[in-house]
């Protein structure tokens, strides 16, 4: 029996406002990169500006990752992201 070769996760940077004005932009780029792969990190650390239209893309990517059998990392949150994270009690 050959050992199982692991993919390493896919990465997606994002960077500036996760925002509103920016959401549907990033959905689709986030929806596509995910059905790419079987494992996605999306690095958080170049967030300078997130609101709740930011925070409901990801939560709608973990939900479509799940839904997918698919794995779905956020990782480096920016101290902005954090602190909304925090405020909302995500992650």
């Amino acid at each position: 029996m050959s050992p199982q070769r692991i993919q390493p996760p896919a990465l997606l940077f994002i960077e500036g406002d996760l925002t509103i004005r920016r959401v549907q932009e990033l959905k689709d780029v986030l929806l596509a990169r995910l059905a790419q792969s079987q494992a996605l990190e999306v690095d958080l650390a170049g967030v300078t500006e997130i609101d709740t239209a930011g925070a409901q893309l990801l939560l709608m990517a973990r939900r479509a990752a799940q839904a997918g059998q698919k794995e779905l990392q956020l990782v480096a949150p920016s101290p902005a992201v954090a602190s909304l994270f925090e405020l909302l009690r995500i992650q």
